[in-house]
């Protein structure tokens, strides 16, 4: 009968590989992958609320523009929503990667956007004097837009606050927050919106036409 030999190098691979195989499921099922998984949810949701917010500033040149040819005495309020839609804009291009890790800016961010969120209210206002600007279809399919977009804020605004919630209970409870002290020394808590919906909330963008 011939022996089989294993060499050293294959003979540490292979055990590694078992040693692998065994281990997985156990970290798993003790919550080893949580805290990881958990972080990539609060980036995806992070990621929507960026999405929708830029999905709205995408929406107001066209709106300003509409207003602006029929109300041709507001000037004041078209140069706030200007300003306002280019502070935003500057903020979020100027966001770093890890953002989500620096308190500061995300507060910045928000306040921002809830400018943003004000002027536009005072622009959507403004149509209650001008009855042929809340006539025209141009204007009424952008209100419309307008409407869905706040609404998938809020949305993403929920989720994220959901998915924050969820992740910074994990970095503070057992079993997962043995993890952390163990192996995701860096994790820290993410921070949340501190501006309510209702303080964000423009005035109402329905008319009855």
């Amino acid at each position: 009968m011939t022996a089989v030999t294993i060499s050293r190098p294959f003979g540490r691979r292979l055990l590694s590989a078992l040693l692998l195989a065994v281990l997985t499921p156990l970290l798993s099922a003790c919550g080893f992958n949580t805290i990881p998984t958990q972080e990539e949810q609060v980036k995806a949701a992070w990621s929507q609320v960026l999405n929708q917010y830029q999905r709205r500033t995408d929406l107001i040149p066209n709106l300003v523009a509409t207003v602006q040819g029929y109300a041709t005495h507001e000037q004041q309020t078209f140069t706030d929503v200007v300003n306002a839609r280019a502070k935003a804009t500057q903020a979020t291009v100027q966001l770093p990667p890890d953002a989500l890790n620096n308190p500061q800016l995300f507060k910045e961010f928000e306040q921002n956007q809830a400018n943003l969120t004000g002027a536009l209210g005072r622009l959507m206002a403004i149509a209650e004097n001008y009855p042929d600007l809340k006539a025209n279809q141009n204007f009424l399919a952008l209100q419309s837009q307008l409407e869905g977009t706040e609404n998938r804020i809020a949305v993403a605004r929920r989720d994220y606050i959901e998915a924050v919630r969820v992740y910074n209970t994990s970095l503070q409870t057992l079993p997962t927050m043995l993890w952390k002290l163990i192996w995701f020394h860096d994790n820290k808590p993410l921070p949340t919106f501190s501006i309510s919906e209702q303080a964000q909330q423009a005035p109402t963008v329905k008319f009855n036409n």
